[in-house]
């Protein structure tokens, strides 16, 4: 694999990291809501990740060594909505409340979104930091090549 496979493999890896902050964004912004798209209220989404193969794998770099190893990146392969039950609250004067005078919120954990924020902005520090070394390198390699 070259240099340049290794911004291939960040890059995607930045790109699923955006996903999953945009995902625990959209999470945090609706944990009020009591209506959603189904017209219950909102349910929690998740980011799976799973490995994509990307293009120029170590095959032909290492001759013998490895023979059908793969560069892999990261890709979003699902976002799937939590199947947890609605959160009820006593409330009678909301007007979204039941007929026993209880409102259904979405089973969101601000605390645990919060974690899962702070996780997805680390892991995007840590890709971009690649990126930056990676292209330090290639940098590097041009000027001994001059």
């Amino acid at each position: 694999m070259n240099l340049f496979g290794v911004l291939n493999i960040s890059g995607s890896a930045l790109a699923a990291e955006r996903e999953r902050a945009e995902v625990v964004a959209s999470n945090l912004a609706n944990a009020d809501s009591t209506r959603g798209p189904g017209g219950g209220p909102y349910q929690r989404r998740s980011v799976i990740f799973s490995a994509s193969p990307v293009n120029g794998g170590f095959a032909g770099s290492f001759q013998a060594g490895v023979v059908n190893a793969q560069a892999e990146g990261v890709r979003v392969a699902a976002v799937v909505t939590d199947t947890a039950p609605a959160r009820e609250v006593y409330d009678p004067s909301n007007p979204a409340a039941n007929a026993q005078g209880y409102v259904a919120y979405p089973n969101i954990n601000p605390v645990e979104e919060m974690a899962d924020l702070m996780g997805a902005a680390r892991s995007y520090q840590f890709d971009l930091s690649a990126v930056q070394a990676s292209k330090n390198m290639i940098s590097e390699s041009l000027q001994i090549l001059a």
